[in-house]
Parts: C-alpha cells; structure tokens; sequence
C-alpha cells in the first residue's frame, strides 16, 4: 500500500507548488505604473522584495520536500505502517452482531424461499424471483385511523411470479405483524387492488 509518509510528503509539495505559483502570478504582476518618485518607489520596491523573498522560501521548501520524498519509500506493506496508521480490526462483539443480523435474514429468506418453491415450476427461480421483490419499488400506504400500514407491491413480467408473490402476500398478512416503533399492522398486497 501506499506509505502514509510519502503520501503527506506529496500532499505538501502539491500544496506547496500551488502557492508558489500563485506567488510568481502575483510577481508577474507587479509592475510600476507611477511616475519614478522615491515615495512611489520604495513601497513598490519593498512588495517586490517581499514577493521575491517569500518566492526564493517556498522554492527551498518544495527542494527539501522533495528531497524527503525521494529518500521515503513509495510503498510498505501492512505489516510495517507506523502504530497510529495501522488498521483498526473491527471488534468482535461488532462482528458477531453482523453475523447474526446475517444469519436471521439469511433464515428469514429461506423461510420465504420454502413457501414459494410449491407455487413455482422451477424452484431453482425461487430466490432470483426473491431479490426481484427486494429490488423493485412498491408503495407503503399509512393508515392511522385503521392502525395498519399497506405496503402494494408491483406487478412482475411473469404471471406465475406475480401467482407466487400473491400467496406469499397472503402468509405474510397471516401473521399480522407489527411495524417496528408503531402499532400499524402491516398488510402486503399485490397490484393496484
């Protein structure tokens, strides 16, 4: 990987690099435009001098900057990054919670694939026709008056998808499940009906 040395090395010359260009723009435009007088000479002297000093600073910055970088390896593997730089492996406890949210949609998705599997000809479809649900929009309805929350899923290209969605629809209603931090019972349809 890219050493974290060189890469802040290379940001400060770029950065570097880019005033001093705007420091010899602004030298370049620096000219005398008042008649030669010695109140009106000095200060334009003096901006020059300045100009041209803060110019000579940054072009010795920008050597020794790039003489650092030369001198520092471009690349390093993991195993030699600085303490501060080395990555941070996620914590345990961080992963098991990961893994179980996994694991219960992972179970939950077999549940539906088993339903659906006797409405399907091809079972092998069944979680294809899965993530196509996932992945296609639908509309959620809130009614608080009745206390439910409609969710209308579209339509498929395939009428023996949208037979399989319906019964699935139907298991679903069965249950009468709750919406999360709500008391709206949740009712999937198919279609516009």
């Amino acid at each position: 990987m890219v050493n974290p040395e060189y890469r802040r090395l290379d940001s400060q010359i770029r950065s570097s690099q880019g005033k001093l260009n705007r420091l010899l723009a602004r030298f370049a435009t620096l000219t005398l435009d008042a008649p030669i007088e010695p109140d009106k000479v000095e200060p334009f002297l003096q901006k020059k001098t300045i100009c041209q000093e803060e110019i000579e600073a940054f072009q010795v910055q920008i050597k020794t900057l790039k003489e650092k970088r030369k001198q520092t390896p471009h690349y390093l593997k993991v195993k030699d990054l600085p303490e501060e730089e080395q990555f941070q492996q996620l914590s345990t406890k961080s992963k098991h919670f990961i893994d179980t949210i996994k694991m219960i949609a992972y179970r939950a998705e077999t549940a539906m694939a088993n339903l659906l599997r006797e409405t399907l000809s091809r079972p092998d479809e069944v979680r294809s026709l899965l993530r196509a649900i996932y992945s296609s929009e639908a509309d959620l309805i809130p009614d608080h008056e009745q206390g439910t929350l409609t969710v209308k899923l579209h339509h498929l290209a395939n009428r023996s998808y949208d037979v399989a969605i319906q019964k699935l629809c139907d298991e679903l209603n069965s249950t009468e499940t709750k919406f999360p931090r709500t008391n709206l019972r949740m009712i999937f349809k198919l279609g516009s009906k």
